[in-house]
């Protein structure tokens, strides 16, 4: 039986290449079926931010690949409730819907998995 895997992405979506990588690993994960679940985290709430402009960077948009995780089997997608209010990230701003967890349910989340992964 395959374990389940929790990916925690905290990075911002320009700040490196973490963002990426988190989201790399859950599409690929998924496309084989793994149990997998993406948690928002700090800075890495702002990959769910509608208002990106990654051109401005010459970088490429992460929305379409966070756009494919419901595609791929990835469908547990969960951002901090913390990280949003402290960035000022409203559920109108968000590319897609989400569950918001406090920090008691946080705690809850990390139990749930038998492998997590934090970029």
């Amino acid at each position: 039986m395959a374990k389940s895997l929790l990916i925690i992405s905290r990075q911002a979506p320009w700040a490196g290449p973490s963002a990426r990588e988190a989201l790399d690993i859950a599409l690929a994960g998924g496309a084989f079926d793994l149990p997998i679940a993406l948690l928002f985290l700090d800075d890495g709430v702002l990959q769910l931010s509608n208002a990106q402009q990654p051109t401005s960077l010459q970088q490429k948009n992460l929305s379409a690949n966070l756009q494919a995780l419901p595609m791929f089997g990835v469908e547990q997608l969960y951002a901090c409730q913390r990280s949003l209010a402290e960035r000022g990230l409203t559920e109108q701003q968000w590319t897609m819907q989400v569950e918001r967890l406090d920090d008691a349910q946080l705690s809850g989340l990390l139990d749930r998995f038998d492998q997590v992964i934090t970029l």
